[in-house]
């Protein structure tokens, strides 16, 4: 028993040299890299954008829906070598099954949808917004984790359906109070490529894979995105031809280029209809050709946008378009047209940091109650309990304090009135309530009785004069 005891006394004093415990190693506080813990002013600043995701989503009459964040791996292992295939966060669970943290939402979507069978009416317009994971460089703007406002719509083929996504887009900016002149949207079609590529002799086996490479123009530069197209067993004067090629910012341009190629004829149609659309929903100030712009993802078979900064001071905001094949590819027998955009919160919120634009959130306190003394607890509580029931946001003092101490309480968690509950009201069937918002010193807050309103009546008096839920004020 001695040498057990003397063994275990060893190791204490190692793990605790170690800045651990006797019980073990110390734990990190920090969340894993790339992750990020939301305490409370940062989890309002969260809702309050994930609020504006859903507000706008809602004036276009989407409709939200969710999934579990943990798929089956198959879903996401596609062809054409994307980087989120090598991304994932894949692992075989205890039933043997390969799985994965879900990297996007849109294959989740699809299997949704196909899930109904011939239930389900198309067109569908649904949004979401999703914690989604990929194992990537950590970097301004990029995490691990973050999560997506997805707008989709399924089962429409015109041109009109990415015009409403577009308007979702330019309609949340302007909410937040971002403006053309901060953010443009560069817009492209994937049938631009494949023409470019036909022009070249570039075999149709290699499209996705060129897809890909050209995703990552803006991040490379032109001369390693020739070295990759060379690697690629594209010949060094097609790679040079392709990569001028996508410096093109005009459909006109474009038009020069192709001449009558019918899969470029049929992609300027497309877009000069979603020009034309976006002059007439209003946003065409936002928008713009980019034949650099394709998406790295496979499935995008049409029209494809992204959304960017015009200092260039931040990676795409959101990004989006046409994959009218994915449902297809999943087993679907027919042909299901669809497009929508993903919209993460990590750029965007680096953006309105740093244009002011992040609201100062504090809690939603109507009422901090404060009994008197212990005798009064059991009264404040039934007052904590009526107001509740009305619709206030009510704090309990669940120590007795003094005066000045129960004011700091509610200033600390943004109270803006505090209900006092003391014997002498009491018993005429009342209590006292004060006012905290105004900018008063210690001795002035102190010295304030407040008003006296009758408990058996106190949420119809306060109707009365005005004090309404700060729910209700802010209309949510």
């Amino acid at each position: 028993l001695k040498k057990e005891a003397a063994k275990a006394a060893k190791a204490a004093k190692k793990a605790e040299a170690k800045g651990g415990t006797p019980a073990g190693p110390a734990i990190s506080t920090e969340p894993p890299s790339g992750t990020r813990d939301f305490f409370p002013a940062e989890m309002r600043t969260r809702n309050w954008l994930f609020a504006k995701f859903r507000e706008t989503a809602r004036q276009l009459a989407f409709v939200e829906y969710d999934a579990p964040v943990l798929e089956a791996e198959q879903l996401y292992v596609r062809k054409g070598g994307e980087e989120i295939t090598q991304q994932m966060y894949n692992f075989t669970d205890k039933d043997g099954k390969a799985v994965s943290l879900r990297p996007e939402m849109t294959p989740t979507l699809a299997r949704m949808i196909l899930s109904l069978g011939g239930k389900v009416l198309l067109p569908v317009k649904w949004f979401s917004i999703p914690q989604c994971w990929r194992f990537e460089t950590v970097q301004r703007g990029r995490k691990r984790e973050h999560f997506q406002w997805n707008m989709d719509i399924v089962g429409e083929a015109s041109i009109a359906a990415e015009a409403e996504l577009l308007a979702g887009v330019t309609s949340f900016f302007k909410s937040v109070g971002v403006t053309s002149a901060d953010v443009g949207i560069k817009v492209n079609s994937r049938k631009v490529l494949a023409a470019i590529l036909k022009m070249y002799g570039i075999d149709d086996d290699k499209f996705e894979a060129v897809c890909v490479i050209v995703d990552k123009l803006d991040k490379i530069g032109p001369d390693e995105t020739v070295q990759l197209l060379r690697d690629a067993q594209v010949s060094d004067e097609a790679a040079r031809k392709i990569v001028a090629s996508l410096s093109l910012r005009s459909i006109g341009e474009l038009q020069e280029l192709v001449g009558e190629h019918p899969v470029a004829a049929d992609a300027m149609r497309e877009m000069k209809e979603l020009f034309a659309l976006a002059e007439a929903y209003g946003f065409g100030d936002w928008i713009l050709f980019d034949a650099s712009v394709v998406r790295g993802l496979a499935y995008y078979t049409g029209i494809v946008f992204e959304g960017f900064d015009r200092k260039g001071e931040l990676r795409a905001i959101c990004g989006g378009g046409r994959y009218d094949k994915l449902l297809s590819l999943y087993g679907s027998p027919t042909v299901v047209p669809a497009c929508g955009f993903g919209f993460g919160d990590c750029v965007i919120m680096e953006l309105l940091q740093e244009k002011g634009l992040l609201p100062h959130l504090e809690p939603e306190v109507d009422f901090v109650v404060c009994p008197f003394n212990a005798e009064m607890r059991l009264h404040a509580v039934q007052v904590a309990a009526t107001l509740r029931a009305a619709g206030y946001a009510v704090d309990v003092l669940l120590a007795n304090k003094r005066a000045d101490k129960a004011f700091s309480y509610a200033d600390r968690v943004s109270g803006r009135r505090m209900v006092f509950v003391a014997p002498d009201e009491w018993d005429k069937g009342s209590v006292r309530v004060k006012d905290l918002r105004l900018e008063r010193s210690e001795e002035e807050k102190l010295a304030d009785r407040g008003i006296e309103l009758p408990v058996a009546e106190l949420v119809a008096e306060l109707s009365r004069i005005g004090v309404a839920p700060q729910r209700e004020e802010r209309g949510a």
